[in-house]
Order: structure tokens, then sequence, then C-alpha cells
């Protein structure tokens, strides 16, 4: 049982009962190992908050958290934590709760604000695995974060929801690195990197027949987004997690990716072995580097 906890509901709380549905799946050693294990997720927006609280209920012991932001109306849609009651307030502190409110041991450091560039290292310290769910516009502070995990000799894991799909790329500390498979050089302009993010993280772009890219703002950070496609993002991020953690099972990492979209119902996986080098790849991101420079006016 849980000691110095409030309310009935903590008193009563044992660890072993909370998860013991995962028998079966999850084996008791196993489920032991996830208890002690330390995942780090920058972002708590549109895909970190729920992946958050789906590895809670998994069992995960030990988190490492950050998000600058507020919740507000344009929130309701798909971010965990986003409630009336909760406007206003801080995202890392409502997941906080949450998170302690499915299990009261859990260890959770928020670190009270974003990750830089710079803060990277010290915000993965002690982790076991990164997720990155940081804002997709924030390149700088993704290519630092997969940076220092791979220098840790961790894994990191990015995924996003895309029109009503999941993509996501696992980057191993040993393999492809995540500026190698993405590209990205520092004497690259801000949309030239948006655009070989983009086509990086989706290469099949089974979303596209769908999505009005007219709705997408670079100013504003935002773009089309769903619930739907949320939740089955950080689905995908749990199992890919208990793989990872537990070391059971094949987990393809970069140069491979993948994208599954429920709209379509089609799982799309392959892999880039030049990365977003390829020919292919490379047209598909002036194509588009081209067309935000058009539908933004950049130069």
């Amino acid at each position: 049982m849980s000691k110095g906890t409030d309310g009935a509901g903590a008193r009563l709380w044992s660890y072993d009962e909370a998860f013991c549905r995962h028998r079966g799946l999850i084996d008791a050693a196993e489920q032991r190992v996830l208890r002690e294990r330390h995942v780090a997720i920058a972002g708590l927006g549109g895909i970190g908050g729920i992946e958050l609280l789906t590895l809670a209920r998994l069992g995960i012991g030990k988190f490492t958290i950050a998000d600058p932001d507020i919740f507000d109306a344009s929130n309701l849609n798909r971010q965990a934590g986003a409630r009336i009651s909760t406007l206003g307030r801080p995202k890392s502190e409502v997941l906080s709760e949450m998170v302690r409110d499915i299990n009261p041991d859990v260890e959770v450091r928020d670190i009270g604000g974003p990750v830089t560039v710079d803060g990277a290292a010290k915000f993965l310290d002690g982790a076991d695995l990164f997720i990155d769910a940081i804002d997709a516009f924030e390149i700088d502070v993704h290519r630092a974060a997969h940076r220092e995990a791979a220098r840790a000799g961790i894994y990191s894991l990015i995924a996003g929801p895309v029109g009503f799909s999941a993509t996501w790329i696992v980057f191993s500390p040993r393999g492809m690195s995540f500026d190698r498979y993405f590209d990205f050089k520092d004497d690259v302009d801000r949309i030239d990197q948006l655009a070989a993010f983009a086509v990086g993280m989706t290469p099949g772009c089974m979303h596209l027949p769908y999505t009005d890219l007219d709705h997408f703002d670079i100013d504003d950070h935002s773009g089309p987004s769903s619930g739907a496609a949320c939740n089955l993002t950080a689905g995908v991020v749990g199992v890919q997690t208990v793989k990872l953690l537990l070391r059971r099972g094949r987990v393809p990492v970069a140069p491979c990716f993948n994208q599954f979209d429920a709209f379509v119902g089609r799982l799309n996986r392959g892999t880039l072995r030049l990365g977003n080098r390829g020919p292919l790849q490379r047209i598909k991101r002036l194509w588009l580097s081209r067309y935000i420079r058009r539908r933004f006016g950049r130069r």
C-alpha cells in the first residue's frame, strides 16, 4: 500500500493491483522493471500529455517532463488535461496532478519551463528513454535533445499525429542520427528545415489527399489536428516504449519510418537508406519549401 498519500482511494492504492490486468502481456518481473524505469517527455501538448498518461497507466515509475504553456480553448479538441476547469493553468502542473492520481508513488520531475538547446543534457539526466513531443516548429530544440540522447547512450523516439494517422521514428544511439536522417545542417534556413522535418516524418504522405494544407500557419505554429490521431499516436508510443525498456521484440530504428493512417486504413513502413538525402525526398522537400514560401510570402 502507498504511504504518505491522502484520500480513501490513495490509502487503498497498491501498485501490483493497479497494474495486474497487464498479466498475459507483461509479467510480474517485467512490471517491476517498468516501475523502475525513467522516461523523459519533452512537450505536453497534443501528444505529449496523452503519452505521459499512457505510460503512467503502463506502470512506468519515473518521469521528467517539460512544457512552458498553459491550457487554452484551442486545446480542448485533443489535449489530455484540457478541460474548462483547467483553462489558464500550466500544462505541466495539470498533467503532474493527473499522473499522481493514477499512481501516487510515481516520481515526476517537472523542470518548470521548456527544454532549451543549452538545457537538453540536464533535462535528460538519468533518463532511460527520451520521447520527443516538442513543438514541431522548434527544430533546433529537437536536434539538441536527440543529440544529447545519443550522447547519453539512450534511445529516442519522435512521433506525431498527422491528419488521422500516427507517424513515428525510433533513433538508436548506435544507429543513424536524428540530424543525418532529416539531413539537418546549421546553415539551412528555417523554412527548408520545416520542409525537411515534414517530409522526413511522413515519406509516404498518406494524409495529403484529405488534408487542406492552407490551414497550416507557420507563424502561429498551428495546423489541422484531431484528438483521434493524438490518441492513436500515444498508443503506438506506449507499445514502442514497452518493447524498448523491456528489450522485447524487434524495434525498427532510423532510417526506418512508420505511418499508420486510420482514415485510409493502411500502414506505410519503409527505409530511407539515405535519409532525407535521397533523390525522391529532395524533390518532396523542394516542393514543400516552395509551397510554404508562396503561401506565406517568404523568400
